[in-house]
């Protein structure tokens, strides 16, 4: 706001309350115009998420009670638990200053744009309006970042995908996945890492593992878990004819040693194998890869990226450490039945999102009715609009009736 304008502004704002004659002419607000509405209807909305994800009024008595804690010095007598109060006072601090802050620069705004309106000064109102415009965008970003306050939302994440049945196309379409979360992750700036990669019989993959390493990678990257549909004419079939894929997605995080996971030796069956890759990569003529089994869950993890089998068999107990703790978190967070069904059905009616190549271009997410018309670009990574729809739908509940096109 230029200071010639901000200094009417408050000019203004004090003969409105501070005069009589004025202030009897102005007993009604002016209507808002509807460019400012909506901006308006967005940040309100953004930020009713965000308290209701923050359980508002716990969260201002915890930060109350967190910094009354900060001022005692024995808290320091145990550097890990004062690290971890830090920890949460500084994001709950940072939830409830934003939405603070956002909420006070749209009241402002909002007079400005009708101050601006009351004098007939329409750039004045440009300005207003510009300016609600910029924070509807800052809110939409600034929500996102307050919904990844889970558990492990802030740890790095594995990252599986599985080919369903199909052969060539489904596995196919599983290397279309893996280069497609390989180029989200590039684009956040994330390291991606491939832990585990077994190829395709004639092309594609069987089955990968990524491990995204970045913060809040496992809080962006878990919405993705659940089975995607591709629809697409063929470049295996002579006939041109059109074919629909299906392969599975499954996000768990990466945990350090401080969280305990016991882990019974017994319920282990560990397999060691060749390892191998796409075009020669990472073969090796020694077992070197690891496959654990964890019988009583009958989780799988394996790692083959490293020629060392000794460090392939710690890299797996890490991935089986994480895959146990997911669960858990899982079930904390009352994930529903159909969303295990969706991991381990790979099949039609339990997909997540569908991406249709031919005869239309269109990725549908079936969960929360985000439709993007540029499926090239999403394959090429453009996820976020997707994440944040489902991470806003894990606080609200609410159910999206979608309709899956052929």
């Amino acid at each position: 706001m230029h200071l010639y304008k901000l200094r009417r502004f408050v000019k203004r704002r004090s003969l409105l309350f501070c005069d009589p004659a004025i202030s009897a002419g102005v007993g009604e607000k002016p209507v808002m115009r509807a460019e400012g509405q909506a901006h308006i209807d967005r940040i309100e909305r953004a930020l009713a998420l965000v308290r209701k994800f923050l359980d508002w009024d716990r969260a201002v008595r915890r930060l109350d009670e967190l910094n009354a804690r900060v001022e005692d010095p024995k808290l320091w007598d145990d550097p890990k638990q004062a690290e971890a109060v830090m920890r949460e006072r500084r994001r709950l601090e940072a939830s409830i200053g934003t939405v603070k802050q956002i909420g006070q620069e749209m009241a402002d705004a909002v007079e400005f744009v009708e101050l601006g309106d009351a004098e007939g000064d329409d750039a004045i109102v440009a300005e207003g309006l510009d300016t609600l415009a910029a924070l509807a965008n800052r809110a939409d970003a600034d929500k996102v970042q307050a919904l990844l306050a889970g558990e492990a939302d802030a740890n790095n994440a594995f990252l599986e995908v599985h080919a369903g049945a199909g052969g060539t196309e489904s596995q196919d379409w599983a290397e279309m996945l893996q280069r497609m979360y390989t180029r989200w992750g590039e684009r956040h700036g994330y390291k991606v890492e491939l832990v585990d990669y077994h190829a395709g019989e004639a092309a594609g993959i069987k089955s990968a593992t990524l491990l995204i390493k970045g913060e809040n990678a496992y809080g962006y990257a878990k919405t993705e878990s659940g089975v995607h549909r591709l629809v697409r004419i063929s470049p295996y079939d002579s006939s041109a004819r059109r074919h629909t894929s299906f392969s599975s997605v499954w996000v768990y995080p990466e945990i350090d040693d401080n969280i305990d996971i016991e882990i019974n030796p017994a319920d282990l069956k560990m397999d060691t194998y060749r390892a191998s890759g796409a075009g020669g990569q990472h073969v090796n003529t020694t077992d070197s890869a690891v496959r654990i089994t964890h019988i009583p869950s009958g989780i799988i993890v394996a790692s083959q990226s490293d020629r060392s089998q000794h460090k392939n068999r710690a890299t797996a107990m890490g991935m089986l450490r994480a895959r146990l703790y997911e669960a858990e978190l899982a079930k904390r967070e009352a994930v529903t039945s159909s969303e295990y069904a969706a991991k381990t059905e790979i099949g039609w009616g339990h997909q997540i999102r569908s991406y249709v190549l031919q005869p239309y271009q269109q990725v549908k997410d079936l969960r929360t009715g985000v439709v993007s018309t540029n499926p090239t670009d999403v394959l090429d990574g453009a996820l976020d609009p997707f994440m944040a729809a489902a991470l806003s739908q894990r606080v609200t509940g609410e159910k999206v009736a979608v309709a899956d096109d052929d």
